[in-house]
């Protein structure tokens, strides 16, 4: 894998998630090769060959924080901040620290059981919280579409020891993939280690987009009958499928007590 710098650009950048003002990600692009990404339709390098660093993570952060009040820090949303390069380059090992000093709590989504060494770091910021997403139940399943990130084995592991830690954990079932992703089995596997489970299912944009093709050249090799269905259930958010796992999901968080957020 290269490592380069990227053009000058701010770190900090608007964030859409509820809450949260501004989100970094201490690396552009992700070695994990997850598909279906939303944010490979954005790539501006081959994520599979070469990430982007800032020439000054630590320096450029600091000035940026400088102008904002103490407020809380979405990170992992276009790429994950524990992808393999962290443990050599611990770009989010230092973004942390800064933010610790500053006051600034974080909310991190992961696929990588790596965020365990940053445990200290995270209970010392009041508020914050880890999560990490999972889509798959079945782990020759998953390989397929997400080719390079950690097993679900290792998540779950890591989930437990923050959970145990003291550190508000959360899941994103996401992206739900149809008839693929079994939703309760997932919602059953990462329960006893989530304080709060999101749900949201997978939400394409247009066929010439790059995640796209990603997708359909996987279904067309191993899931052929699904392509037809995708292409008209993953292109509408209104679509039957997706209000038929609504209703099933809301009666069965409501019937077991779970704090179950529901995208579809």
């Amino acid at each position: 894998m290269k490592i380069r710098p990227c053009s000058d650009r701010p770190i900090l950048e608007p964030c859409s998630v509820e809450g949260y003002a501004f989100q970094l990600d201490p690396y552009i692009g992700c070695e994990h090769r997850c598909y279906y990404c939303y944010a490979l339709n954005q790539a501006e390098t081959d994520w599979a060959e070469e990430i982007l660093v800032h020439r000054e993570l630590v320096g450029q952060l600091g000035r940026e924080l400088s102008a904002l009040e103490p407020q809380p820090m979405y990170i992992g949303w276009n790429s994950d901040a524990y992808q393999p390069c962290e443990a050599s380059y611990g770009h989010t090992r230092q973004a942390l620290e800064l933010l610790a000093q500053r006051g600034f709590p974080v909310c991190i989504l992961t696929k990588s059981d790596l965020v365990t060494r940053d445990m200290d770091l995270v209970a010392s910021m009041p508020g914050s919280s880890v999560g990490f997403s999972i889509a798959f139940q079945d782990e020759g399943v998953r390989r397929l579409f997400e080719v390079a990130a950690p097993p679900n084995e290792r998540r779950l592991e890591a989930l437990r020891r923050l959970k145990e830690g003291g550190i508000e954990t959360y899941v994103l079932v996401t992206p739900v993939m149809p008839f693929i992703s079994d939703v309760r089995a997932l919602i059953d596997l990462v329960a006893p280690y989530a304080d709060t489970i999101w749900i949201y299912g997978l939400s394409l944009k247009a066929e010439e987009d790059r995640n796209w093709h990603n997708l359909r050249d996987i279904l067309e090799r191993h899931f052929p009958e699904l392509v037809e269905p995708y292409r008209h259930i993953t292109f509408s958010a209104d679509h039957p499928y997706w209000a038929e796992l609504r209703g099933e999901l809301e009666a069965s968080g409501r019937e077991r007590g779970l704090d179950l957020r529901i995208g579809l």
